[in-house]
């Protein structure tokens, strides 16, 4: 059995005909194909198909924006000259400038700290003399008859046990260890004066002194960079007229004096049995009859939008 689902009715306009008319009356080339009393046509218009397109509306342009990258510096080491040469003789003095400049003046270091081992103090029996057997002299016995106890000299032969002192002594509880810490580098801010024109020597030169140290060199200087940010689209959906709903063909129809609340009960009776939803088994020719009817139509390749006689021939209903 089918089921129908809902379908919302569809307006069709409509021009019923019966065998009394004046051929000016109908705003059509063509007449109803019977000129027989009794007989009901109508011509109806197919309502507009629509459809639903989805398309994409820009919501915000594309833009850029501008990205700033920091300078990159590297540390080099470099060798200066701290005090220029000169001569034995007569000298034309250098010219100096004045520079400041931070120098490392301790450099990182590590330092081993050296942590003691620890002990514990235990104790232990030490032998001092070991087990032994020897004999003991003992008191006069009850078997010595002569009452001088030196008539009857008594000894045992008897185990000296083992001497035992004891004595402390320690033992190494935890080992000895190192531990690494790093100490950082010290630098200092320091004012110079640099050579800016050397001297000039007459006779014989001296050697100047140099030093080394490290300074900050610009690899790279600040630049900046662009980006784009994409445009951002939305989508939005609009009905578009697919085609223009155009009056179809005469068909027959049950006319008015036939279509009986019987007649429409039959009709809801039969579209329930098929699964559509008419509505209440009522005789009334109400909107949820007329979507029911409608669906069967469709579903069945019938003419739409009244009820004609080609419809209920396909429902085996008598008109």
């Amino acid at each position: 059995m089918k089921k129908a689902s809902f379908v919302p009715f569809v307006l069709f306009f409509c021009v019923l005909s019966v065998n009394t008319f004046a051929q000016n009356d109908i705003p059509f080339g063509d007449l109803p194909p019977t000129n027989e009393f009794g007989k009901c046509y109508a011509k109806c218009k197919a309502a507009d198909i629509y459809e639903t397109v989805t398309k994409q509306v820009l919501e915000k342009e594309a833009s850029t924006k501008l990205i700033k990258v920091p300078a990159q510096y590297e540390t080099v080491t470099e060798t200066i000259m701290t005090k220029e040469g000169g001569t034995n003789y007569k000298v034309i003095p250098a010219v100096y400038e004045t520079v400041t400049e931070t120098v490392m003046v301790a450099p990182e270091r590590t330092v081993l700290k050296t942590i003691p081992a620890r002990y514990s103090t235990e104790s232990r029996q030490v032998l001092v003399s070991e087990a032994r057997g020897q004999w003991v002299k003992k008191r006069k016995g009850p078997n010595c008859f002569s009452e001088n106890p030196d008539d009857c000299f008594i000894v045992c032969y008897e185990e000296v046990p083992a001497k035992y002192r004891t004595e402390k002594y320690k033992v190494l509880a935890t080992a000895a260890s190192t531990s690494e810490s790093t100490v950082p580098a010290k630098y200092k801010t320091i004012t110079q004066r640099v050579v800016k024109e050397p001297a000039r020597v007459v006779e014989i030169p001296v050697e100047p002194k140099y030093t080394t140290v490290s300074v900050k060199r610009l690899i790279s200087p600040e630049s900046t960079t662009q980006e784009t940010i994409p445009a951002v689209y939305k989508s939005v959906s609009e009905r578009k007229l697919v085609s223009k709903g155009d009056y179809g063909v005469w068909t027959e129809i049950l006319c008015a004096s036939k279509q009986s609340d019987s007649k429409v009960r039959e009709v809801q009776t039969f579209l329930s049995g098929k699964g559509y939803n008419p509505g209440p088994i009522d005789g009334i020719l109400g909107i949820q009859t007329q979507n029911a009817m409608l669906q069967y139509q469709r579903d069945n390749s019938l003419p739409e939008g009244n009820m004609n006689l080609e419809t209920l021939r396909h429902m085996g209903i008598s008109y």
